[in-house]
């Protein structure tokens, strides 16, 4: 079992943009949200992944991910996800030893962007950077299993 140990952050402004190393863009959807866990089909340019998580609420949820064939997961989330879709450009961003993921939403999540930082033990040390704000870890909204069931631009 592999165990997922990040936090999540909103974002004061825009300077990490010129930090960015790559950008990828996924597309993800939703097979089911229970109590217990999410199950959802990610696609980015040329890779599909089945990733099931822990419905767990904070930095630390178990993570059980897998390849998939492309083709498959498209149809997947064409047929057989719920919708709304998430889609968002994932910026990556180095500093010292951590590499931050900043998630930019689109379509019915247009305007957020977050920034999770993954660690290795609840105990890692890590500094954030000027533009990161406040936490989210424990906010549900932020969660992309809701975003997929409430999108941001639903919020109030």
């Amino acid at each position: 079992m592999a165990i997922e140990i990040e936090h999540k952050f909103l974002l004061l402004n825009d300077d990490w943009r010129e930090l960015v190393v790559k950008s990828v863009i996924f597309r993800q959807g939703y097979l089911n949200s229970l109590p217990t866990s999410s199950i959802r089909i990610r696609v980015s340019d040329k890779t599909a992944w089945l990733n099931i998580k822990s419905a767990t609420i904070g930095n630390q949820r178990n993570e059980y991910e897998y390849k998939i064939p492309l083709i498959d997961a498209n149809e997947i989330i064409e047929l057989l996800c719920s919708k709304p879709v998430i889609e968002k450009t994932r910026h990556y961003v180095t500093i010292d030893e951590h590499t931050w993921e900043i998630d930019e939403f689109h379509g019915d999540n247009q305007g957020l962007i977050v920034a999770e930082i993954e660690i290795e033990t609840v105990t890692t040390k890590f500094t954030p950077p000027s533009w990161i704000g406040d936490e989210v870890t424990q906010d549900l909204r932020y969660y992309n299993n809701n975003l997929a069931h409430t999108p941001y631009s639903k919020w109030k």
